[in-house]
């Protein structure tokens, strides 16, 4: 099966995993407690293939990464213990960290528990990260004799690289104090908020221009990756276009005319 496909969720049994959505919200919801929730090859499909249904469905305006137990997640499952699943595995759809980052809608990692080693790749290429207090973080591959080489496609982006590199080097464990000073997370919480928290900004966000938050943050990967003398005309290319997009002129409309916003 391809990205393009129309793809459904009927009739699909998510072994690893659970799928909600509401309000405009999908919910993926790592699944695996007594494993930590271990990325395995089902796990990994599942978030794939959720993450490639959700760019799909114009309706669906955020998506949020939740998990069930006291980790959020362990990485790589390393005992490849076999496992089945009938949700289709999609050709070129194989990376979570791509299918983050292309998706161009909100991602939110909810981060309940604890998060370590390939887990990263989901909180570094969300775009918000909320972390309860008790939370630690850690890339302890140097440990086990390997390295993090694909977390850190996304560890520098948000971390400063001195930081980034002991982080990586002494594979020591950072508590959510220091993952929000270092930008890993946006904000840390008593666990009794996260709920409220997460909610509040999976609302906020999927209340605002579906179009337009797609189209910027497509606009900002892409610029992610230019020199500054190459990223400046092709933002005010894509300013421009903003501007004479559906959404640009029902919420200028809504303003002069002192009304709420219609995003369909």
């Amino acid at each position: 099966m391809t990205m393009n496909e129309k793809l459904s969720l009927e009739g699909l049994i998510f072994q690893a995993t659970k799928i909600d959505i509401d309000s405009n919200v999908l919910t993926i919801t790592l699944n695996r407690p007594e494993k930590k929730n271990a990325l395995n090859n089902v796990m990994s499909n599942e978030i794939c293939y959720a993450l490639s249904y959700a760019k799909q469905q114009r309706d669906i305006r955020v998506v949020v990464i939740a998990a069930e137990g006291d980790v959020f997640c362990a990485g790589a499952d390393l005992r490849r213990e076999k496992a089945e699943s009938n949700v289709p595995k999609l050709d070129g759809a194989d990376d979570i960290s791509l299918l983050i980052r292309h998706l161009y809608k909100p991602v939110i990692c909810k981060i309940q528990g604890s998060v370590h080693a390939g887990a990263l790749l989901m909180v570094t290429n969300s775009t918000h990260a909320i972390a309860i207090e008790d939370a630690k973080f850690s890339a302890p591959e140097i440990l086990r004799g390997v390295w993090p080489h694909m977390v850190m496609a996304g560890l520098f982006r948000v971390m400063p690289k001195r930081a980034g590199l002991d982080f990586c080097m002494r594979g020591q464990a950072i508590d959510a104090k220091k993952a929000e000073e270092w930008g890993l997370i946006n904000q840390s919480v008593p666990s009794d908020m996260l709920d409220e928290v997460v909610n509040q900004i999976a609302s906020d966000l999927a209340n605002l221009a579906p179009g337009t938050m797609q189209f910027g943050l497509e606009a900002y990967v892409k610029q992610d990756g230019m020199d500054f003398d190459d990223a400046l005309p092709y933002l005010a290319k894509k300013s421009a276009e903003t501007f004479a997009g559906p959404d640009a002129q029902e919420g200028i409309s809504a303003f002069l005319e002192k009304r709420e916003p219609n995003w369909d």
